[in-house]
């Protein structure tokens, strides 16, 4: 039962996960981010530009969107350490990139987001490291 669960989250999400890479133009292009509340608090609070706060914003969207890929990783292969996680993630983001170049010139291909992504991978293998912990 729990492998059937674990097949039905880990297609969910690189079905979600190949959409939002995929996407014909940048899945943010008309979302008013700047106006969005973390955005206009780093400005009003941190004295970051638009752009600065934006940026940010992107990144932790980006370190978001790859959590679930490095927890799944440790979830199919228990043997595995977090480090391996952090690669296929690494892989994983260096594919979407780079597919994103070819295949969507409209959408921007960045090392921003590979290393975004990548550290989202990391940080999903770590937490189910430090779960499996907690339960021993």
């Amino acid at each position: 039962m729990r492998r059937r669960w674990l097949l039905v989250l880990t297609g969910l999400y690189l079905l979600a996960l190949a959409s939002v890479g995929f996407w014909r133009t940048p899945i943010d292009q008309n979302v008013p981010i700047v106006t969005a509340p973390p955005v206009v608090w780093m400005q009003e609070n941190l004295g970051l530009s638009i752009s600065e706060s934006y940026h940010l914003v992107e990144a932790g969207a980006n370190v978001v969107l790859f959590i679930p890929l490095g927890a799944l990783v440790l979830l199919w292969r228990r043997e595995w350490t977090w480090l391996h996680a952090t690669v296929v993630a690494f892989a994983t983001t260096a594919l979407i990139e780079t597919g994103q170049q070819v295949l969507r010139p409209e959408r921007f291909a960045s090392m921003r987001d590979i290393v975004a992504n990548t550290l989202g991978g990391a940080v999903g293998a770590l937490l189910v490291v430090g779960w499996r912990r907690l339960r021993r």
